[in-house]
């Protein structure tokens, strides 16, 4: 339910008319400075007014025009205890928008030549054979492309009791004994339904079809190509004390706390290529930035396939390759993801045409609607002052 939640909320803050006095859709202009600054220093104004009324950890927020960073700042304490204060370099835990990097590797393999989008991921992961397929639905083997977008049928989670658990190191293990307790619960390519499990699943196909760790490829090809400098899914030595402590409340009005979310940095069980990513603003802000531009990574059309609509349905709002996407209706596109694990949550939202996105990190579960209307509201405004 929590991404039909998101989904419904950014299809209402994006596809409503803009009522602001500056609706210009022409390149940014020194005249139109001021009215840049005054959507961000709004953005800003909201966030620390969120921050002060929950007064739990802190939020680290960035907004981009282009390849600048147009704001950044961060807000609150990175560790409550310790009483150290959270910068712009403060590390957090993203949780599904390590989806979009998941499907991101996918298109470099495929512009690579090693895979094909419509290929059965059972050419190179013969033991996704194994699911649970539901009698009397179409058996057709399932394909890289609807792995990534959410329509292979399968189940949101696996049937194996703690899934989700156990080292980082026994994800692989995880995975291929959770495949055989995953329901595949309608054909194939019909229709849209989020899955953790499938994307596990996606990330160790590539793996096997590239002869290459997973973990190794998204370093080597996104991470160190992009100066993502402070990324990993496994905490460095001398990393500790940059890395946000998680605050998780377990019921509403109990005390938050940084223990359950500490257990986790050990490792979630299968889940690596769909959550396992720790990182600062500032990095994620170079990954969206590198998928709004040319660059050497990614050729143009595999980063627009990314963010075209790849689900069934009006063609205004559904999934694209890791990400979700609105197609409003003065023609302007917005894609973006959340991720929430426990102790953090993060939100990450832009626009390709006009380049400009924001990104909002923090270190508690709880309370981040307001923020994601805020992170839209801001995108949806610099996109229509920048230009469509």
């Amino acid at each position: 339910m929590k991404k039909i939640t998101f989904l419904s909320l950014i299809i209402s803050l994006l596809l409503l008319p803009f009522c602001r006095s500056a609706q210009k859709s022409e390149p940014i202009s020194h005249s139109d400075t001021t009215t840049v600054q005054g959507v961000i220093d709004s953005f800003d104004k909201q966030l620390e007014e969120e921050h002060l009324g929950d007064t739990v950890g802190s939020l680290s927020a960035i907004v981009f025009i282009g390849n600048k960073i147009a704001w950044s700042r961060a807000f609150g304490k990175a560790d409550n205890e310790k009483g150290i204060d959270a910068t712009v370099s403060t590390v957090y835990r993203i949780g599904s928008i390590s989806k979009t990097f998941t499907a991101y590797l996918m298109m470099l393999l495929v512009q690579d030549g090693t895979i094909g989008l419509d290929e059965p991921v059972a050419k190179y992961l013969p033991e996704i054979k194994q699911l649970k397929w539901k009698k009397g639905i179409d058996t057709n083997e399932i394909t890289f492309r609807e792995l990534a977008s959410h329509t292979g049928g399968l189940a949101m989670e696996p049937g194996l009791w703690n899934a989700a658990a156990g080292p980082i190191g026994e994800w692989e293990n995880k995975i291929l004994s959770s495949i055989p307790t995953t329901d595949v619960t309608f054909s194939p390519g019909t229709k849209f339904s989020y899955s953790n499990i499938g994307y596990g699943i996606l990330g160790l196909a590539l793996s096997r079809a590239a002869h290459k760790p997973f973990m190794q490829m998204v370093e080597n090809r996104i991470f160190k190509p992009l100066h993502m400098t402070s990324s990993f899914y496994i905490i460095p030595t001398g990393f500790e004390d940059s890395v946000a402590v998680g605050y998780h409340r377990n019921s509403f009005g109990a005390k938050p706390d940084g223990k359950v979310a500490k257990t986790e940095y050990a490792g979630r069980g299968y889940k690596v290529p769909n959550g396992g990513i720790y990182t600062t603003t500032g990095d994620l802000a170079r990954f969206i930035m590198a998928q709004c531009s040319d660059s050497d990574q990614l050729a143009k059309k595999y980063r627009e396939m990314m963010q075209t609509i790849h689900t069934p349905g009006d063609g205004k709002h559904g999934y694209g390759f890791g990400l979700f996407v609105v197609n409003a209706d003065d023609g302007s596109n917005f894609a973006g993801h959340d991720g929430s694990v426990a102790g953090y949550t993060a939100f990450m939202l832009f626009n390709p045409r006009s380049k400009v996105g924001a990104i909002v990190m923090r270190n508690c579960d709880y309370g981040v609607q307001q923020i994601e209307g805020e992170v839209a509201k801001v995108v949806k405004g610099l996109a229509k002052i920048v230009g469509k």
